[in-house]
C-alpha cells in the first residue's frame, strides 16, 4: 500500500507511484489542469447544444453513459448486464 510519505514501490524493478487523490494535495494548480482540460468540451457544447456536440465530436459521444433513462455507453451496460441503447438522435 502507498502512502503521502512512501509513495511508490517497485515489481519486477519497475517502480511504481501510486498515490489517491494526489491533485487534492495541489488543489489550485489541479484546479487550473481541469479547468483547462475540460473548457473546450464545454464550450462546444455551449456553442453548439450538446446533441450536434456529441455528433461532432466522438469524445464527447464516448463520455455518455445514460440519456433519457437508457444506458447508453455499452461497457457500462455490459459491466451491468443492462440492455445497450446507442444514442439516435
Amino acid at each position: 500500500m502507498t502512502t503521502h510519505d512512501k509513495p511508490t514501490y517497485v515489481i519486477d524493478g519497475i517502480i511504481h507511484y501510486c498515490v489517491g487523490n494526489m491533485p487534492g494535495a495541489v488543489a489550485q494548480t489541479a484546479t487550473l489542469a481541469l479547468t483547462n482540460a475540460t473548457l473546450p468540451y464545454i464550450t462546444d457544447i455551449a456553442n453548439k447544444g450538446w446533441q450536434q456536440a456529441l455528433k461532432d465530436n466522438q469524445n464527447l459521444l464516448n463520455g455518455l453513459n445514460i440519456h433519457q433513462g437508457k444506458i447508453i455507453h455499452q461497457a457500462v451496460a455490459e459491466s451491468l448486464n443492462y440492455q445497450h441503447n446507442p444514442i439516435s438522435f
